[in-house]
């Protein structure tokens, strides 16, 4: 894979890296920006973090990590099940920190791929609400060739840009401007959809109609949006990368929708028939970890879960010891590899 990739510590060579989780949070804050002067639920202990885990919204605590000893613990842990590099996907509006970053990647000695772009429109600030697209472009540019947020520490991505349903006049601006950042910088757009089946679409088509490169654009959480898989189909007929970020969520109650979420099993049979309709190079797979009870210090399956129990799921569903390694290693290495112009 020539080319390089833009993490936190610099631009590595593409080729010396080796698997590779997406979709992760390792320094965030997803509380609702109203509840975040004092968090007065109980702390999280493993006496109840399986019934905080099972209802996730409800304990503001669980959807705050801003620690990077944590981060650099967690990290630590994901190089031991074999994971090279993370991509951290906290944009600007949900607790990004990008020294917190860089001071965890170094501290575990794994590579992490910090994210430009701006979150959902009801975590955003009244001053970048009213940004316009020539705005919103320039400093999506500048957070992948210049640093972000005042410091030295340059994204590798693009996203997760944060879309609503019925998708806000911010967050379509925020759309565009991700476009021509990605054809100024050569990076990939990952974009978070509103929970609507109808969503991904319109995002697409805001996409397409603002010139980005369609196979370089990644629409996430299939696994909410498309529980049984009806629909992925039609996406990928757009020419747009699809995501399975659920992995390690494998239970009854879907604490965000009604949706009745496909187990990690049911993930991989539905990757795999779509790999046999030669769509492989278009799917990608992480977990979207985004509270405190799926990391590993609280006895969650943490970001190696992947690494460490998929590929023997992935080989139950039928997948090729290639295909595993096209999921874990090439397809995401191809996304996160700059390609200008």
């Amino acid at each position: 894979m020539a080319g390089v990739v833009r993490t936190v510590c610099g631009d590595v060579d593409a080729e010396a890296i080796g698997r590779i989780v997406l979709h992760e949070h390792l320094l965030f804050d997803l509380v609702r920006p109203g509840q975040r002067n004092g968090i007065g639920s109980p702390p999280i202990t493993m006496a109840n973090r399986w019934q905080v885990d099972y209802r996730s919204n409800e304990n503001p605590r669980n959807a705050r990590q801003l620690d990077p000893e944590v981060a650099a613990g967690e990290l630590a842990a994901f190089a031991a099940d074999g994971g090279a590099l993370l991509v951290d996907q906290s944009t600007f509006g949900i607790g990004r920190n990008p020294e917190g970053q860089r001071r965890a990647s170094v501290a575990a000695g794994v590579h992490v791929v910090a994210a430009a772009g701006t979150y959902v429109a009801d975590y955003l600030d009244a001053e970048t609400l009213v940004l316009d697209v020539a705005a919103l472009t320039e400093r999506f540019v500048a957070e992948v060739e210049t640093g972000l947020d005042g410091t030295a520490v340059c994204a590798g991505l693009i996203g997760e840009i944060g879309c609503s349903w019925p998708i806000h006049p911010f967050e379509q601006r925020a759309l565009v401007a991700a476009a021509q950042a990605s054809r100024r910088t050569g990076a990939t757009i990952s974009v978070h959809p509103g929970r609507h089946v109808q969503a991904p679409f319109e995002i697409v088509r805001i996409l397409e109609a603002a010139g980005a490169d369609l196979s370089r654009c990644v629409i996430c959480h299939m696994d909410r949006t498309y529980p049984d898989g009806e629909g992925v189909r039609a996406l990928l007929e757009t020419g747009v990368c699809v995501e399975w970020d659920f992995f390690g969520i494998e239970q009854s109650h879907y604490w965000m929708g009604e949706a009745e979420l496909p187990t990690d099993l049911g993930r991989l049979h539905l990757i795999k028939a779509l790999f046999d309709e030669g769509w492989g190079e278009r799917i990608v797979v992480s977990h979207d970890i985004c509270t405190c009870t799926r990391m590993t210090h609280l006895g969650g399956h943490g970001y190696g879960h992947l690494l460490r129990n998929g590929p023997t799921l992935m080989r139950r569903a039928g997948l090729t010891p290639d295909r595993v390694e096209q999921l874990l290693r090439h397809n995401p290495l191809r996304l996160l590899t700059l390609s200008p112009g």
